[in-house]
């Protein structure tokens, strides 16, 4: 079940992102942006050959930024691409980077007027950030980001959804979202 935050803009839920209904789905990727396994394999099945075609045209995408394409045979018409940091014992700039992740990935739904978007946890499978800290930096992140862009009305994002694969992660996000809703 979603714990919302008073405004219903941040919630937790537990499933397939590439089953969820919102304006765009985030793919953790890897640089090359021509698929991989994990999200990023997932998001490439369910889209269809026509991602990859598309994904071939972007010429890659660094660490900590993000680039968008069509969602095709995913009910989201939008994914955003973001590759996150390999975790490397946290003094590689690991946090700033999966933070930037986030940042990118938001900087790009509004300039394309994305209202709701779906959010995995990026950099926390293969890549092996510790599942905590990336939590807490992507709700952290994501809340900040919003409290800044709700001045703009033209730039309101409605709902940020934090999809967990599984039983744990999602207990780990709710708690993050606890606490930076109730620090």
């Amino acid at each position: 079940m979603p714990t919302p935050d008073p405004l219903n803009r941040l919630v937790v839920v537990q499933g397939d992102i590439t089953r969820e209904t919102v304006d765009a789905i985030v793919n953790a990727a890897n640089e090359s942006l021509l698929g991989g396994g994990g999200v990023d394999g997932a998001i490439h099945r369910a889209a269809g050959p026509e991602l990859l075609a598309e994904c071939r045209q972007l010429g890659g995408c660094p660490t900590g930024q993000a680039k968008i394409t069509r969602g095709y045979d995913l009910p989201a018409p939008w994914v955003i691409h973001t590759v996150g940091p390999v975790w490397q014992g946290g003094q590689h700039h690991e946090d700033e980077l999966l933070s930037c992740c986030y940042r990118n990935s938001l900087t790009l739904a509004v300039e394309h007027g994305i209202r709701t978007l779906a959010f995995p946890a990026i950099s926390a499978g293969v890549y092996g950030f510790p599942l905590e800290r990336a939590a807490e930096i992507a709700i952290a992140t994501v809340a900040a980001t919003l409290d800044q862009t709700a001045e703009d009305d033209t730039a309101q994002i409605t709902q940020v959804r934090f999809v967990c694969f599984s039983d744990r992660a999602s207990q780990i996000y709710q708690t993050a979202l606890a606490e930076v809703l109730d620090p």
